[in-house]
């Protein structure tokens, strides 16, 4: 995601001082905002503003890419037929519920095929009701991959569709009039079927957590009489709680108002208090927190769905009056360090280790904005996922152990200092944060080039030729759902990722047979807290061996009006604001 340069203007900082001063409050550090914020209610009615940068490319659900779209879609006017629930009282994550379909699934004993009761009652926006059919027909907007282009493919690779010599599939989309395309619909037809209101997915393989996959988007129900395909990428027909009224106007949004045919006994996610969500895009971020601070008519009953420039934080986390105003939520992207294990000093373990244990997590935080901005992370897999956890296996700790690393390396009889380079996405932050890192390598005995790269960064590390030029390699990651399953298989798994043409998003070249086998069983677990311990287990194993090295996890911070209520974040959505259950006082 391409970086912005933020300028923090005197109004906006004038208007923070202004409501401390109007809370006699002298911007004292208060124990600062987290996951939820404020008071809640129950009460319906009033208009929510959402103001943001955007712009919003799509609302089509098989073509939406960017998850705060997706957060707001799913919430708004997308069924799936799973979904994950707000969060509860104590502010965990949200768990997995029906959505369209009554339960979560249920398999068959290999986990290929999945069958799905369609709840009754369903209504879209023009009280026709929601069926099988229109999630079959839904999920077969997928394979149309030039009508519907930009949303995942999660669809194309896993259902129990023949595919051609080059690996695409043999079914390409509804929109195909082709004699060959009209026998490939007959075996989409077999992997996706409907008899009555119950849905058979049929999958190529195992897959335990396919009613995690089944929350995004792209897997939600369509109606093919008000689809337009590759035409009409705002168009906007609801099933959910919300229908937009006279259309989208793109760089400026729309307006959302009640699908009249939404009823929430027929819905177990969303809340839909509000009685209108005014969408508002193409303001800067700073002019969004300048409009809600000063709490006008408008931004009394504003919320911000961008983050606050990470300039203005600690103003704002410092004033006491904005306490239940402001979230800080971490947002599941996580930063990390791969070294290179095909080439060079990376290919010994024990240098790999002495690396990771010299590792100072806190000072490259501190270097990118401070605990607002970001939190140490061990681990890839970020807290909010089931599989999350706290262990340092080779005992780093936040700040590093410089003298515990310089024992690896003697142990390993390299000479020192150890030359190694360091590739990494050039930036502001990111040049201070990678220079805090090389300091505490270079005290455990490394010395140290850092590459700073630039726009295509993630192109030029995949280029092959990195792999005997480049020692470690800066990269970052984020689920796509609330498994590690969209962790550690798409970032370690050699078997899905090295080939001639590069490594994939193994940057490392990290290739062992047994954790490829490993990760292939795990998808074979049928529970889900076995599988996502079976993932943590895996996760320990690979910092052990140094095959990544965990720096932060990434965090935002949402500021609302003050008469927004029930101000949380959804953690499992990527941290960003919950609007299933958002509320305003008149």
């Amino acid at each position: 995601m391409p970086s912005r340069r933020y300028v923090v203007t005197p109004a906006v900082l004038a208007a923070a001082a202004s409501v401390a001063l109007a809370a006699g409050c002298t911007g004292s550090a208060t124990s600062g905002p987290s996951t939820s914020a404020g008071e809640r209610i129950d009460d319906r009615g009033g208009t929510v503003t959402a103001l943001t940068l955007g712009p919003v490319a799509t609302w089509d659900p098989q073509r939406i890419a960017a998850r705060e779209d997706m957060a707001f879609a799913s919430r708004v006017f997308v069924r799936t037929l799973t979904a994950y629930a707000p969060a509860g009282e104590g502010g965990e994550p949200g768990a997995l519920v029906g959505d369209l379909a009554t339960g979560t699934g249920t398999p068959d004993a290999s986990l290929t095929s999945w069958t799905f009761a369609i709840r009754d009652g369903v209504k879209w926006q023009d009280n026709t009701s929601v069926t099988c059919q229109d999630v079959a027909y839904g999920i077969s907007r997928t394979f149309a991959t030039r009508e519907i282009v930009g949303g995942p493919g999660d669809a194309l690779a896993v259902l129990d569709i023949p595919r051609s010599l080059d690996g695409a599939s043999t079914y390409k989309g509804p929109y195909d009039r082709s004699a060959a395309n009209r026998a490939a619909q007959e075996a989409f037809d077999k992997a996706v079927s409907c008899s009555g209101s119950t849905l058979t997915i049929r999958l190529s393989a195992p897959l335990s957590d396919f009613p995690e996959m089944l929350t995004e988007p792209a897997f939600g129900a369509v109606n093919r009489d008000h689809d337009r395909g590759a035409d009409g990428p705002h168009d906007v027909f609801s099933a959910g709680p919300y229908q937009l009224e006279n259309g989208w106007r793109a760089g400026t949004g729309g307006v959302f108002i009640r699908n009249p045919h939404w009823t929430a006994d027929t819905d177990p996610v969303r809340k839909a208090y509000p009685d209108r969500i005014d969408y508002r895009e193409g303001l800067e971020p700073q002019a969004v927190a300048q409009q809600i601070l000063a709490d006008g008519d408008l931004g009394r009953s504003a919320v911000a769905l961008g983050s606050v420039p990470p300039s203005l934080h600690q103003e704002l986390v410092g004033v006491s009056a904005l306490k239940d105003r402001l979230l800080n939520p971490l947002t599941g992207v996580t930063e990390y360090l791969v070294p290179n294990t095909a080439h060079g000093p990376m290919a010994n373990e024990l240098v790999r280790q002495a690396l990771a244990v010299a590792t100072n997590r806190q000072a490259y935080a501190t270097a990118l904005g401070g605990p607002t901005v970001a939190a140490p992370a061990v681990s890839v897999i970020p807290q909010a996922l089931p599989a999350s956890h706290t262990q340092d296996p080779l005992k780093a700790g936040a700040r590093g152990d410089s003298a515990a690393a310089a024992a690896l390396l003697a142990k390993a009889k390299v000479k020192t200092p150890v030359p190694i380079t360091v590739a990494y996405r050039a930036g502001e932050a990111a040049d201070k944060g990678m220079a805090a890192l090389a300091a505490g390598w270079t005290e455990a005995g490394f010395d140290v080039t850092l590459q700073a790269l630039g726009d295509d960064y993630f192109g030029a590390i995949g280029d092959p030729r990195r792999k005997v030029t480049t020692d470690v390699f800066w990269s970052n990651w984020s689920p796509a759902w609330a498994s590690a399953s969209t962790v550690l298989g798409p970032l370690f798994n050699s078997s899905v990722n090295l080939t001639a043409t590069g490594p994939g998003r193994d940057y490392g070249y990290f290739a062992d047979p047994v954790v490829d086998a490993r990760m292939a069983r795990i998808d074979r677990i049928a529970d889900p807290a076995d599988r996502e311990e079976a993932w943590q287990t895996t996760d320990i194993d690979l910092l052990t061996r140094g095959v990544y090295i965990g720096l932060v996890e990434r965090k935002a911070v949402y500021i609302a009006g003050s008469s927004i209520r029930n101000f949380s974040a959804a953690e499992v959505l990527g941290g960003v604001v919950e609007l299933a259950d958002i509320a305003v006082t008149s």
